[in-house]
């Protein structure tokens, strides 16, 4: 299925190419990121002047006309163009309190199932796939319930997910992993990589090629962050060239770009999930409603949020 979807967005992509649609994407400083206003496209992002830190003026977050869903959680949706495949990109993007709403795994890999968001609770408010996929079992550290199912593995942008007793959600840097198991506070935790940002702070690997991460592969994305008040960001990006029916071809953003969105959504902390056909979401509204975006394959890892009684 991924590869008919892909076949027709290509030609989709080569048309407005051959028409001049895409090229507005790309300057002479390079890939540029603009973001759809009322008064047409306004660049908000060049790779030729990136920022090396965030602060927390959230340009992006400013933009959204948000929409209320159960307590606690609020969505809107952000449309962005940039070069190449990314020259239409839908984000949605949730935000959520999580002294509201308590976070919680799915961890279907220990069945020997797999799960996507359409078999979330009937109750959730919304859910994710969580973390990176290794065949049929997540990537690095898991914790459920306060019970370690994986441990934790290892690596310079390996990061971690870590909802705490109280219910407060951190994103753990790599080099702060085996401190955190070391607590043994956590009552859920996930492994993940890339870091997008670590207070603020953009990756040397995502601002300079050679340090382990592909700068210029393109794909749809999924990401968690952390605002300074403790608020949680998710953002999931979708291919918008043709409408929902081909949101889910995996084309869209390069991982530098992707740490634009979160630093432009005001995240301090942000960690890139799996995303891909992997990637999905849902998102109760205040009428009870649930939207869903669809991946195209189940995971072994979903991340579900319920509003707290």
């Amino acid at each position: 299925m991924s590869s008919i979807l892909r076949a027709v967005a290509a030609i989709s992509l080569a048309a407005a190419s051959a028409i001049g649609a895409a090229g507005s994407g790309s300057e002479s400083g390079g890939p540029s990121l603009a973001v759809r206003g009322a008064g047409g496209w306004v660049t908000w992002w060049r790779r030729d002047a990136a920022p090396i830190r965030w602060n927390n003026s959230a340009p992006l977050a400013s933009r959204i006309s948000w929409r209320p869903g159960t307590p606690g959680v609020e969505w809107g949706e952000l449309q962005l163009k940039g070069a190449s495949e990314a020259w239409r990109t839908r984000v949605v993007v949730v935000r959520l309190d999580p002294r509201r709403v308590d976070l919680s795994l799915v961890t279907a890999f220990t069945q020997n199932q797999g799960w996507t968001v359409a078999d979330a609770d009937s109750g959730a408010t919304l859910a994710l796939d969580a973390g990176q996929f290794r065949h049929s079992l997540p990537w690095g550290w898991v914790v459920s319930q306060g019970r370690e199912l994986l441990a934790p593995e290892y690596a310079p942008l390996a990061g971690a997910v870590v909802v705490d007793s109280s219910g407060a959600v951190r994103v753990v840097a790599p080099d702060r992993v085996a401190a955190e198991r070391q607590r043994g506070t956590a009552r859920e935790a996930f492994q993940s990589y890339p870091m997008l940002l670590q207070d603020g702070a953009v990756p040397m690997a995502l601002r300079e090629a050679g340090n382990g991460v592909d700068l210029a592969h393109r794909d749809a994305r999924l990401a968690l962050g952390t605002l300074a008040d403790g608020r949680v960001v998710i953002a999931l990006t979708r291919f918008d060239a043709l409408g929902e029916s081909l949101g889910r071809v995996p084309f869209g953003l390069t991982s530098a770009e992707m740490a634009a969105v979160m630093g432009a959504l005001g995240c301090r902390q942000a960690l890139l999930l799996d995303g891909g056909i992997s990637g999905q979401l849902s998102v109760r509204e205040a009428n009870g409603s649930v939207r869903r975006w669809p991946g195209t394959r189940s995971v072994p890892l979903g991340l579900v949020g319920l509003v707290k009684r």
